[in-house]
């Protein structure tokens, strides 16, 4: 069975490095790569224009990296963006998955285990380059547990405001499950899943889905 096309934005300020990563990818079976930026303005203006399946940008560009991430978001928060980077400071690892990147990838990755990384990220799972998870997981899990008591007095009124469909959706995402797998669960179209996600992520008033299931879990975890 063949693999699904992947269309990539890619956003890199190093004119170089980016042509050798465009030619790579473009090598791989399954990769389109439908534009390419240098700075947080176009990583936004590409993503609208284009609405690809996944933004592969860097940290370091005009504009920043972390504001791009925020922005492309903000725009859609079921957006998939996945950081390609030489920044191996925990400041920036942290950022940028509480931020909602999916990944973040150390720069020297084989292109092929690049590709490997990308459709694991598009089917739902999260990455970090080995060398850097066990030291972004101890300073993410400290830095995680004050995030429950922003929100611990209003979980259940916040809950309370979802549908019967989108707390459905919500538990089966909290279950780990992707986009495209809870449609398939539900008999349903995966683009009206991603539409119930965003109106469940604005209603509690969270940053990404993964925030968004911790506070399904905090809430029912007082049960």
């Amino acid at each position: 069975m063949s693999e699904s096309k992947l269309n990539i934005v890619i956003i890199d300020d190093h004119p170089i490095f980016r042509m050798g990563l465009v030619r790579s990818l473009e090598d791989e079976p399954g990769m389109t790569i439908v534009a390419e930026g240098a700075n947080s303005d176009e990583a936004l203006l590409l993503f609208i224009q284009h609405r690809p399946d996944i933004v592969l940008l860097d940290l370091s560009m005009p504009g920043g990296g972390h504001a791009a991430i925020s922005a492309i978001l903000a725009e859609d928060a079921e957006a998939i963006i996945v950081v390609l980077t030489a920044s191996e400071q925990q400041g920036d690892i942290v950022e940028a998955i509480e931020s909602g990147a999916r990944a973040y990838v150390l720069k020297g990755v084989e292109s092929s285990e690049l590709v490997r990384i990308m459709r694991e990220v598009f089917e739902g799972k999260t990455y970090v380059s080995p060398p850097l998870a066990s030291r972004m997981s101890r300073s993410f899990d400290g830095d995680r547990v004050k995030t429950p008591s922003r929100h611990e007095t209003h979980d259940r009124h916040a809950m309370s405001d979802l549908t019967a469909r989108e707390e459905q959706i919500l538990v089966l995402v909290a279950d780990g499950n992707s986009n495209k797998e809870v449609a398939r669960l539900l008999n349903l179209q995966e683009k009206s899943i991603k539409h119930v996600m965003t109106r469940v992520l604005r209603k509690l008033h969270a940053r990404n889905r993964t925030e968004a299931a911790k506070y399904w879990r905090d809430a029912h975890s007082k049960d």
